[in-house]
């Protein structure tokens, strides 16, 4: 099999579009189509579904994928043993990670990555912390960072970078930021608007709030954070978010952090990758600078 193919197959999975792996690997859509049209000749079968204007793995292809992704390990791995000592980093690292991480922690990262390593070419992909876990087990990813309660994992390697405060967020008009302090209980008859289902710190809420006995049928739900930040300035409703996500519009006074114990809601920032993933020079210092800015992180409060 062309390893060229193989690496088109494996970006037009992780994002899940002919045009958006185009982009990345600077093909002409053309190319990649041809690429995967070729690869699928060898292989005697499709390998994906078209979707609209996504694609989706078929049968075939979800069987060819780990098989892809060992055959590309292993060339990277090679090349990087035959390269030790002189060249720089080089081949593609697929990270993971939710929307506020890929948002608000993450950009510094891989700015000062590509910086220094050029030749590493970085897809990021946002996808549910869930999600994200699957996708480090199966080794889809690289490398994933995920946004939950700290908690041992036997079947991931694991490491918190910095404990994320949550901020309870309100418009400055909002009855509550009359109050010197926000109880749980103040929160019975507030309109709230949540992120997606499975968020980890979404669930923490709804789970200290139905301890005592609050319900909504009336909440809203949004997947993106910059939709729910201009939803609550709007006044439909307050809403828990990191407050790394929220720092800007603090500080400018559009939002304001309700005086509320957001103990119950505790989550922090970890990355995660397979013990049994090759660290290859790439995925290291990848590694090494999250490191390095999460001291950073915890520095500055």
């Amino acid at each position: 099999m062309d390893l060229k193919h193989l690496h088109t197959f494996r970006t037009v999975a992780d994002t899940h579009g002919f045009t958006k792996a185009a982009e990345i690997l600077s093909y002409a859509q053309s190319s990649v189509t041809a690429q995967i049209q070729a690869l699928e000749e060898e292989v005697g079968s499709k390998l994906f579904d078209r979707l609209g204007k996504k694609v989706q793995l078929t049968t075939a292809g979800e069987r060819l994928l780990p098989y892809a992704i060992q055959l590309l390990e292993l060339h990277d791995r090679a090349l990087a043993e035959m390269s030790a000592g002189g060249s720089l980093p080089s081949g593609t690292l697929n990270i993971g990670a939710p929307e506020s991480l890929a948002a608000f922690r993450l950009p510094d990262i891989i700015k000062e990555y590509t910086e220094l390593y050029p030749d590493v070419k970085i897809i990021l992909r946002p996808a549910g912390c869930k999600e994200l876990k699957k996708l480090a087990l199966s080794g889809d990813m690289d490398l994933v960072f995920v946004l939950e309660p700290e908690a041992d994992d036997p079947h991931l390697q694991s490491e918190t970078l910095i404990h994320e405060p949550m901020a309870l967020i309100a418009p400055p008009a909002h009855p509550l930021t009359l109050l010197p302090q926000v109880d749980t209980l103040d929160l019975k008859d507030v309109s709230f608007i949540h992120t997606e289902s499975d968020c980890s710190y979404r669930l923490l809420l709804e789970q200290h709030l139905n301890s005592h006995a609050i319900y909504s049928s009336s909440d809203l739900e949004f997947w993106s954070i910059e939709t729910i930040k201009h939803c609550v300035m709007s006044g439909l409703g307050i809403s828990l978010l990191p407050a790394i996500a929220v720092k800007d519009e603090l500080s400018s006074g559009r939002l304001i952090r309700l005086p509320w114990d957001d103990s119950p809601c505790q989550v922090a920032t970890q990355m995660l990758y397979h013990p049994g993933k090759w660290l290859s020079p790439a995925l290291g210092e990848f590694i090494r600078l999250s490191r390095e800015h999460a001291a950073r992180w915890r520095q500055n409060g």
